[in-house]
């Protein structure tokens, strides 16, 4: 077989396959030979002198990293990079070869990678999506005579159309969670300043959590983390089973009186992980785990679970369930009993009949629907809303369905990926969780919804307050209800709220930077900073964590540490929107007045909280108050944090900012 000389290898950690993927696909549609065939992984000798072969004499070395990556210290990727940063330095320093790509926030310092990935530019092609410019470099980098010049530098992918964030806070998904009716994210972000909510949290994300850092001292006798089950199955294409089983557990387990039980975002950041049970729930304050795995095939299933005392690592109870896939339910119920009596608790019984499906092929559709609504992307995102569609044509009268349907219409208009007006696509959200209501009023989740789209659309602070009160079991509602504190300009109570949330969530990027973002608004500035570290402990890779740490200094006095801090922050949106405060607070105006200039060039219609800020720190209340009458007709969720920004203080004696408040049905 005859080697093409003018190839691309494309090398990454197998959780990374998705992007890779698309990568691919992109760059073998503009003609660009592309080694990467994931039928053809199969390991050997043979393959492995294939792989050290197309290294030697590929035209251009891709290595993707990732937070994937950087957790893990074995891999066959390491050979390969390995294998190409050798065959650096046979090669002319003015010639390419390593191309760095980024899939996520990785940041490219302090991570574990050859020197030669390091002497060149990154480029940040989220999630694998490739943008036109990034093929178009590799052509021309693959013309004959190509010198590193060649290759100018790049902002990252998409960086100048991307929202500063999603528009709902993660946790609350409007809401659920890594995690949802959130951003997020889990991922994506609070609004610190960046106003838009995240949807998704953690899944956001691509971060991982690392570090070791201990929750608790002492976790409670009653309290139980549901680890993800783990996918047993023949073909290993159930995960979206396993994991629809696990968050059932949570949810019924949540509803248990006088248990505590952590939430999905963080119990769910251990999946895949192969970590020492003690350290699992030291890290997530537990005294008991319950994990377990499926094997499905055709109409029946296997389950089998076990109950962990995590003191030391003992079985307090496992089961093994051979049944149908219709007794599901019966199997859901079976575990949670059985977990309540083992922890000599109440067995309160859980009346959920109404939102059982008919179908278990809508059942299906619908774990299917959400696991795809969970990975966070537009793409997915659509995928999601049909197999959801296809859970209710199944079934019509599956509330649960609708209530999924109705989250994921809101990640698709938060992050702009439906194509449809806000007032539509709120009008689509409400309309699927009003059903949802209608065939099971005791949905919780769909009151958080409609909870939700009181505050962002209407300001209906009293009715949010009352749709809320009918989700009591979601940590996501917490943080919305304290979201809501703030608004009131009640800083203690959502302080008081947020602890309450890292009690049952404590890995949540979410819950942790919200409270930081609550101290500083007290004058905590130092708690606020202490808050945002110990985040940096559980997840290095947070976006938004340094430049929250940033405005700590700021609020100080503490201006070269600012601007020093500002830097550091990985991900480009919030950089970008801190870096005209950053660069006013040093007295490099110039630089100031042009990085503002950015903001508002990529980011006035979902940054325009984030530009008020930064005129009213320059003293410019005119700007300031006009950019804030912006963020008011666009609904931007910043505007929460109007009573209590601290970058406002100047501003609450000017009429305007009365005015604005009762436009927000706020009292002065």
């Amino acid at each position: 077989m005859t080697v093409p000389t003018r190839a691309v290898f494309l090398s990454y950690a197998s959780q990374d396959c998705e992007a890779a993927q698309r990568i691919c696909e992109a760059l073998r549609a503009a003609g660009i030979e592309v080694w990467f065939d994931q039928s053809e992984l199969r390991g050997g000798d043979a393959w492995d002198q294939k792989i050290r072969r197309q290294i030697r004499d590929c035209a251009l070395f891709v290595p993707l990293i990732s937070a994937n990556t950087a957790s893990r210290h074995e891999g066959y990727f390491r050979l390969e990079w390995d294998l190409a940063d050798q065959r650096t330095h046979m090669i002319a320093r003015d010639r390419a070869f390593i191309v760095p790509v980024c899939v996520d926030g990785t940041p490219d310092s302090g991570t574990d990678v050859p020197e030669s990935f390091v002497r060149v530019q990154w480029t940040r092609v989220p999630a694998g999506a490739t943008p036109p410019g990034f093929v178009q470099r590799l052509s021309t980098l693959l013309s004959p005579g190509a010198h590193v010049a060649a290759a100018p530098p790049q902002l990252p992918a998409g960086a100048a159309s991307r929202p500063l964030a999603s528009r709902r806070l993660q946790p609350a998904l409007l809401l659920i969670a890594t995690v949802v009716l959130i951003g997020v994210a889990y991922l994506a972000a609070d609004k610190f300043v960046l106003s838009k909510r995240v949807t998704r949290t953690g899944q956001a994300s691509a971060q991982t959590a690392q570090g070791s850092a201990s929750v608790q001292s002492a976790a409670p006798e009653k309290s139980i983390a549901v680890l993800p089950f783990v996918d047993m199955s023949e073909k290993h294409d159930q995960e979206y089973f396993s994991d629809g089983l696990s968050e059932e557990l949570i949810d019924l387990l949540s509803r248990t009186p006088d248990l505590r039980v952590i939430a999905r975002t963080s119990s769910f950041q251990f999946k895949g992980r192969n970590e020492d049970v003690r350290s699992v729930a030291r890290q997530l304050g537990v005294a008991n785990l319950l994990e377990g795995s499926v094997r499905k095939a055709g109409t029946t299933i296997r389950v089998t679970v076990q109950l962990i005392k995590a003191a030391d690592g003992s079985h307090l109870w496992s089961e093994t369930y051979d049944r149908r896939l219709d007794d599901i339910f019966k199997v859901q119920d079976d575990i949670c009993g059985t977990v309540v009596k083992a922890l000599r608790l109440a067995l309160i019984p859980v009346e959920r009949t109404k939102s059982l499906p008919q179908s278990i092929d809508a059942y299906n559709a619908m774990l299917r629907g959400k696991y795809f609504e969970e990975r966070f992307t537009k793409e997915d995102t659509g995928k999601a809303i049909m197999l959801l569609q296809e859970a209710i044509r199944l079934d019509p009268g599956y509330a649960q369905a609708w209530v999924e349907l109705a989250e994921t219409y809101l990640v698709g208009l938060d992050n702009s990926w439906t194509g449809v007006s806000e007032q539509a696509g709120y009008a689509q959200v409400r309309s699927a969780a009003e059903r949802a209501l209608q065939l099971d009023p005791n949905v919780p989740r769909a009151h958080g919804i409609l909870g939700g789209i009181l505050v962002w659309a209407d300001y209906n602070w009293a009715g949010a307050q009352a749709q809320y009160a009918l989700d009591p079991y979601s940590p996501a509602t917490q943080v919305q209800l304290a979201e809501i504190a703030v608004a009131m300009g009640r800083l203690d109570d959502s302080i008081d709220l947020l602890r309450q949330v890292l009690l049952r969530d404590p890995l949540s990027t979410e819950a942790n930077y919200s409270l930081a973002v609550r101290l500083l608004d007290a004058g905590r500035a130092e708690e606020a900073e202490s808050q945002l570290r110990k985040l940096l402990e559980i997840r290095p890779l947070a976006a938004r964590t340094h430049y929250g740490l940033a405005l700590t200094f700021l609020a100080r006095g503490r201006y070269p540490e600012a601007f020093e801090e500002m830097q550091h922050e990985t991900d480009y949106a919030w950089r970008t929107a801190g870096l005209p405060l950053a660069y006013w607070a040093v007295g490099r105006r110039a630089e100031a007045d042009a990085a503002l200039e950015t903001v508002k060039e990529q980011y006035a219609d979902t940054g325009s909280f984030q530009i008020a800020e930064s005129y009213a720190y320059r003293g410019d209340k005119g700007l300031a108050f006009a950019w804030l009458d912006r963020a008011y007709r666009l609904r931007d969720p910043g505007l929460f944090r109007l009573k209590t920004d601290f970058l406002f203080k100047h501003l609450r004696s000017d009429p305007r900012y009365k005015g604005l408040l009762r436009k927000m049905n706020l009292s002065e």
